[in-house]
């Protein structure tokens, strides 16, 4: 185990069937996981886990949950058995509270597939223990930036802090037989207006992209699988320094784009997807 410090990662999980089928996004993630230095632990927030105020789970062994309807059979029998990490679990609610944010540990929960799935790719063995964090959907990009922020001192720690969603997500506009279709045109133009206000380090146009982005309510309806984008982007020691990883999108509508944020994003400026 390293305690390098780390960047903070967002990535797109996809639909549930990226988990048997890694297209692009999961060999990314696997050279991910293969270039960085092996964290201490992860803490992963996940859209599939909506809560009114932040939770932290914090079994020994947390349950994977197949959170999702009408998918093939062997998908149901996929397993992701890291091992838990309660004391850091009620680390991590202590510094949010500690920040004014209202937080508490919770067995109730495990690791859903906005979790498990990425995590079977960067961290194929299950031997780097990983514990979920909720998501407020209520509320605004700045709250999530600023749940980065408070947990940002881990990565001086070795833990990995990753925000898990979806860079677009209009379900509506899925061609769902066809995960090679080609990108939407209006899901590119999404990604070039974001890049280009993270390039120029204009927060306060990321924080308010809902008025301001091109297509932002066509891309996403609800936003809940874009603030985990703000999470890393706070969680980083400097956000404004990030790599893009595209690995384009599935099912026409995903975007699956990936970003390492901070100071050691640099890491992973060498892979084949960084942009």
């Amino acid at each position: 185990m390293s305690t390098v410090a780390l960047p903070s990662l967002f990535v797109s999980h996809g639909s549930p069937m990226m988990a048997v089928e890694p297209g692009r996004t999961g060999p990314l993630l696997a050279k991910v996981g293969a270039t960085l230095p092996q964290p201490e632990a992860v803490v992963m927030l996940s859209p599939h886990w909506e809560t009114m105020s932040a939770r932290v789970g914090n079994q020994l062994k947390p349950q994977v949950i197949h959170d999702f309807g009408g998918f093939p059979a062997a998908l149901y029998q996929l397993d992701y058995p890291a091992p838990g990490a309660p004391a850091l679990a009620e680390h991590v609610a202590r510094l949010l509270r500690d920040g004014g944010i209202e937080a508490s540990t919770d067995g109730s929960w495990g690791l859903d597939h906005g979790a498990w799935v990425p995590m079977r790719y960067l961290y194929p063995q299950a031997d780097v223990p990983t514990i979920q964090l909720s998501l407020q959907s209520h509320m605004p990009p700045d709250y999530h930036f600023r749940v980065g922020q408070l947990l940002a001192p881990l990565a001086r720690e070795g833990i990995l802090l990753v925000g898990s969603g979806s860079f677009t997500h209009n379900l509506r506009e899925l061609q769902r037989n066809d995960p090679h279709a080609p990108d939407a045109p209006h899901t590119v133009e999404f990604l070039h207006w974001f890049l280009e206000r993270m390039r120029a380090g204009d927060l306060q146009a990321l924080f308010g992209y809902r008025t301001t982005a091109p297509h932002a309510i066509r891309t996403h309806p609800s936003d809940e699988h874009l603030l985990s984008l703000f999470f890393a982007m706070g969680a980083a020691d400097d956000w404004t320094q990030f790599v893009h990883l595209d690995t384009g999108s599935t099912y026409h509508s995903l975007r699956m784009d990936a970003f390492a944020f901070g100071s050691h994003a640099r890491l992973l400026e060498q892979l084949p997807a960084a942009a």
